[in-house]
């Protein structure tokens, strides 16, 4: 039983839904269970039983634990695997007192929440926080974000999309695919937007915004901006977009972090890699060890670097073509030889042979459920006071991993 976080559009419940379809392609009976939210529609192309939670549940709470052991008993699951620190909570404690199932976690955050029991398998993104977690969880195992290299390809229809949002031929088209959230993304997606329009007088470039999010309101004022200035439209947002393939694939160049840069590079795209504090580095064999390392995102040395160094990967891009059409078929393979779904998949099948053999402790329970209390008394006086974050493990950069949990409140 597979339990996203959300079914807003994002890449850790993306990666859940589409390990879910893989794992069951491997020969195992899987069901999703979630809130409902758009990706519900990918859980039935793909397939995959869905099976409802209250969108105004409280997180975690016991009355979705009863409801997952309920599930569980009546449907004879062996593995509850829970996505991000909420799930995760609810999985362990589904599974306390029977023998019969066990429980995972996936964290695709920035960090690992404090207070999930130790006892508990660990999946993480990036060997910088697997290295990270191992003091505190002796069980915690690798799976690089997955991506479907065969559904996200080179070669995927365009037109009908270029057509919708107005993208005539010619321009540099810069795609960047990600939430407007405050959170993560938005400084980095506030230089390039602000960097295009100030060179847009002397180069051909366009970029293209795919997503929606709470700072909505912000992107769209810089890009008015911009587009003011150039006279043209040089920022185009098309919002949030159901299938964002055509808009991976319309691109010349790619701007992304996390699982998005990843899906990026298997349209066979250059990519220059986003993070935070004026973080922007051009993807190529020399700097594709500090990715696999620290994960698709990074943190720059300060706010004022970002145009400068942004500016820099756009230009010698945009001077070299054929530079562009090789780092896209290096970057097609690196995904495909490393991190293919097929491959992440049969990881995680091993994962939960080896959840089954030797299930959480039911010792980790209680300090667990102190480490919540004491995490949402502080959310509490965080919110009291206006300094709270809508991504609790994804606003403060205590590693490095480039995809979002939400805490729902």
């Amino acid at each position: 039983m597979v339990y996203p976080h959300s079914m807003e559009l994002g890449g850790s419940q993306l990666n859940a839904i589409e390990l879910a379809a893989a794992v069951r392609d491997l020969g195992h009976e899987v069901i999703v269970v979630s809130e409902p939210g758009p990706l519900v529609g990918n859980v039935k192309a793909a397939g995959l039983e869905h099976l409802e939670l209250d969108l105004y549940r409280r997180r975690p709470s016991w009355t979705t634990i009863r409801r997952l052991r309920s599930l569980a008993e009546s449907r004879g699951v062996d593995v509850v695997h829970g996505y991000e620190w909420p799930p995760g909570v609810e999985a362990y404690y589904t599974t306390l007192g029977d023998a019969r199932v066990t429980a995972v976690c996936t964290v695709m955050s920035m960090s690992v929440a404090p207070f999930l029991p130790p006892s508990l398998p660990l999946v993480v993104g990036t060997r910088e926080i697997q290295q990270g977690a191992r003091a505190r969880h002796p069980r915690v195992h690798l799976i690089e974000p997955p991506v479907d290299v065969a559904a996200n390809a080179p070669g995927h229809p365009v037109e009908e999309f270029r057509r919708a949002h107005g993208l005539t031929p010619g321009p540099l088209d810069i795609v960047v695919v990600c939430r407007l959230v405050p959170e993560l993304k938005l400084e980095s997606l506030l230089t390039a937007v602000d960097t295009v329009g100030r060179l847009a007088g002397e180069l051909d470039v366009r970029l293209v915004v795919a997503g929606d999010g709470t700072a909505r309101d912000q992107v769209e004022e810089h890009a008015a901006r911009a587009n003011a200035a150039a006279g043209r439209p040089v920022v185009v947002l098309t919002g949030e977009l159901a299938d964002p393939r055509p808009a991976y694939a319309s691109a010349t160049v790619c701007l992304g972090m996390g699982g998005s840069a990843l899906r990026s590079l298997a349209f066979g795209k250059p990519l220059i890699v986003q993070g935070e504090h004026g973080f922007f580095e051009l993807l190529t064999p020399e700097t594709e060890p500090l990715f696999l390392e620290q994960g698709w995102y990074g943190l720059g040395g300060g706010r004022d670097e970002g145009p400068a160094r942004f500016e820099a990967a756009l230009r010698r891009l945009y001077a070299d073509a054929e530079l562009r059409g090789k780092l896209g078929e290096y970057g097609r393979r690196l995904v495909t030889d490393r991190f293919s779904l097929e491959r992440a998949a049969r990881v995680q099948a091993d994962i939960y042979e080896q959840a089954i053999a030797e299930p959480p402790s039911p010792r980790d329970a209680l300090a667990t459920a102190q480490g919540v209390a004491a995490h949402k008394l502080r959310r509490r006086y965080q919110r009291l006071r206006g300094t709270h974050s809508r991504d609790d493990f994804n606003a403060v950069a205590k590693s490095h991993q480039g995809t979002a949990a939400e805490e729902r409140r």
